[in-house]
């Protein structure tokens, strides 16, 4: 599901306006939703990022603490072992995610409770495969235009119009990382996974190459994380086949 963004002013004091985190100008509202899509991340990297004064990221996380929007956390910086303080790092909240989300939860996971109790739970499956193929039917038909070492990029930028926060990196064991950062039917698909799969499945069918989901936010996970296996490469065999040589 998208958001929607009315802004008389900016994006940020829209978002502050209709998400329910607290703001200065928006500022706030930006700081909760830089932790949310890159998240659990350094003081240090929002005031970087965001062009604030140490002593103003501060004020800002303070609040967000203190409201419960987002939690600390400690990391070791790689290549220290044992020696050195741990890094502080700041991670987005169930209450903060929420607050960025516009779904109806409860009326969404009754309807798909009727429907599962009526139909049975492939009717469900079925649902959630409908809910994605407007995704598949938008970005399959010109996935092939696009340099194999982009497609995962494409799809992240599709995902993030549609409010998924998504980005694409390199894998370190090979291939890319799908990763989502926000998920506005998090608290649904909790209960019906089959919205998790059919999601999964769609991203296979755009990529046109094996997926696997590793963490979701439904249960439990900070980030939906999937990877992407690289593009397999045709033989020439293959390649004459399709030509008719």
């Amino acid at each position: 599901m998208k958001y929607v963004n009315r802004m008389p002013d900016t994006r940020e004091t829209a978002e502050a306006r209709h998400s329910g985190v607290p703001a200065e100008s928006g500022t706030r509202a930006r700081v909760a939703r830089l932790i949310l899509e890159h998240g659990p991340i350094t003081a240090a990297a929002l005031g970087e990022r965001l062009g604030l004064t140490p002593a103003a990221v501060r004020r800002h996380l303070d609040a967000l603490l203190a409201d419960g929007m987002i939690e600390p956390r400690t990391a070791r910086p790689r290549g220290q072992r044992g020696r050195g303080r741990p890094a502080k790092l700041f991670a987005i909240t169930d209450a903060g995610r929420s607050a960025f989300e516009h779904a109806y939860d409860g009326l969404a996971g009754s309807a798909l409770r009727f429907l599962a109790d009526r139909l049975g739970e492939e009717a469900v499956a079925d649902f959630a495969r409908s809910q994605v193929s407007g995704l598949v039917g938008r970005l399959r038909p010109g996935m092939d235009e696009v340099p194999a070492d982009q497609r995962v990029r494409v799809l992240a930028e599709a995902l993030s119009a549609d409010g998924y926060a998504a980005s694409a990196s390199k894998a370190e064991v090979g291939g890319e990382q799908l990763c989502q950062h926000h998920c506005p039917v998090a608290h649904v698909a909790a209960e019906f996974p089959q919205l998790c799969e059919a999601e999964t499945e769609a991203f296979a069918q755009i990529l046109g190459t094996p997926v696997q989901r590793l963490a979701t936010i439904a249960h439990g996970d900070g980030v939906c994380t999937t990877h992407v296996s690289p593009p397999r490469h045709r033989t020439i065999d293959e390649s004459s086949k399709e030509t008719g040589r």
